[in-house]
């Protein structure tokens, strides 16, 4: 499967990461490069992942990573991945 990456978990991502960076670089690298290989790994079996606690719908699921949710929308119409959500302590992952 395809992954694709929306801008509302990559701008979410970016913000993160700097927050993170002002206290350690170095961490901030690890830790974005640590959760991309995670990501990555969500099309071996994206359905082993539970069912998203913000939305009725069996195909939008979570990857949970260090405290922090990163919600997926699987496509099996276009054998594709949508990463769209990234959150920690928040009720909607998209706001």
């Amino acid at each position: 499967m395809k992954l694709k990456f929306k801008t509302t978990f990559t701008d979410r991502l970016v913000r993160q990461v700097s927050y993170i960076s002002y206290d350690s670089p170095a961490r901030a690298r690890k830790f974005k490069n640590d959760l991309i290989k995670q990501i990555k790994k969500i099309s071996k079996n994206p359905y082993s992942f539970r069912k998203s606690v913000y939305f009725e719908d069996e195909k939008i699921r979570e990857l949970i990573f260090k405290g922090y949710c990163v919600v997926f929308r699987i496509n099996e119409s276009e054998n594709s991945l949508e990463v769209f959500g990234f959150t920690k302590y928040q009720d909607n992952p998209t706001d």
